[in-house]
Protein backbone atom coordinates (compact mmCIF):
# COMPACT_ATOMS: atom_id res chain seq x y z
CA UNK A 1 0.00 0.00 0.00
CA UNK A 2 2.82 2.33 0.88
CA UNK A 3 4.59 1.79 -2.46
CA UNK A 4 1.51 2.67 -4.48
CA UNK A 5 1.68 6.20 -3.07
CA UNK A 6 5.45 6.58 -3.17
CA UNK A 7 6.06 5.21 -6.66
CA UNK A 8 4.03 7.86 -8.57
CA UNK A 9 5.71 10.59 -6.53
CA UNK A 10 9.16 9.25 -7.38
CA UNK A 11 8.28 9.03 -11.07
CA UNK A 12 6.90 12.57 -11.07
CA UNK A 13 10.05 13.93 -9.46
CA UNK A 14 12.24 12.02 -11.89
CA UNK A 15 10.34 13.48 -14.85
CA UNK A 16 10.73 17.01 -13.51
CA UNK A 17 14.49 16.69 -13.18
CA UNK A 18 15.19 15.93 -16.83
CA UNK A 19 17.41 18.47 -18.52
CA UNK A 20 16.46 19.95 -21.84
CA UNK A 21 18.29 18.32 -24.75
CA UNK A 22 21.24 20.27 -26.06
CA UNK A 23 22.38 20.43 -29.63
CA UNK A 24 25.67 18.59 -29.86
CA UNK A 25 27.81 18.32 -32.96
CA UNK A 26 26.90 14.64 -33.37
CA UNK A 27 23.16 15.27 -33.04
CA UNK A 28 23.30 18.15 -35.53
CA UNK A 29 25.27 16.04 -38.02
CA UNK A 30 22.63 13.32 -37.72
CA UNK A 31 19.70 15.75 -38.14
CA UNK A 32 20.32 18.19 -41.02
CA UNK A 33 16.92 19.87 -40.63
CA UNK A 34 17.75 20.81 -37.04
CA UNK A 35 21.20 21.97 -38.18
CA UNK A 36 19.64 24.36 -40.70
CA UNK A 37 17.28 25.70 -38.04
CA UNK A 38 20.11 26.29 -35.55
CA UNK A 39 22.20 28.01 -38.23
CA UNK A 40 19.29 30.31 -39.05
CA UNK A 41 18.72 31.14 -35.38
CA UNK A 42 22.42 31.83 -34.86
CA UNK A 43 22.45 34.13 -37.85
CA UNK A 44 19.42 36.05 -36.58
CA UNK A 45 20.45 36.39 -32.92
CA UNK A 46 23.85 34.98 -32.01
CA UNK A 47 23.76 36.33 -28.45
CA UNK A 48 20.47 34.58 -27.71
CA UNK A 49 21.65 31.20 -29.01
CA UNK A 50 25.04 31.34 -27.30
CA UNK A 51 28.55 30.64 -28.48
CA UNK A 52 28.50 26.93 -27.64
CA UNK A 53 25.45 26.15 -29.76
CA UNK A 54 26.58 28.26 -32.71
CA UNK A 55 30.07 26.75 -32.59
CA UNK A 56 28.55 23.26 -32.52
CA UNK A 57 26.42 24.16 -35.56
CA UNK A 58 29.41 25.44 -37.52
CA UNK A 59 31.46 22.33 -36.65
CA UNK A 60 28.55 20.08 -37.64
CA UNK A 61 28.23 21.91 -40.96
CA UNK A 62 31.98 21.50 -41.55
CA UNK A 63 31.82 17.78 -40.78
CA UNK A 64 28.85 17.27 -43.10
CA UNK A 65 30.54 19.20 -45.91
CA UNK A 66 34.14 18.02 -45.56
CA UNK A 67 33.52 14.58 -44.06
CA UNK A 68 35.49 13.02 -41.24
CA UNK A 69 38.70 12.61 -43.24
CA UNK A 70 38.36 8.84 -43.44
CA UNK A 71 36.74 8.66 -46.85
CA UNK A 72 37.25 5.66 -49.08
CA UNK A 73 38.52 7.86 -51.90
CA UNK A 74 41.45 9.35 -50.01
CA UNK A 75 44.46 8.54 -52.19
CA UNK A 76 47.63 7.04 -50.82
CA UNK A 77 50.72 9.22 -50.88
CA UNK A 78 52.81 8.97 -54.06
CA UNK A 79 55.83 6.69 -53.73
CA UNK A 80 59.22 8.38 -53.73
CA UNK A 81 61.95 7.03 -55.98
Amino acid sequence: MKWTCVLPMILALAACGKATPTDTVESLVAHPDRLKEVQRLCQEDHAKMGDATCNAASEAFRRRFMGDGKGKYTPQPAPRN
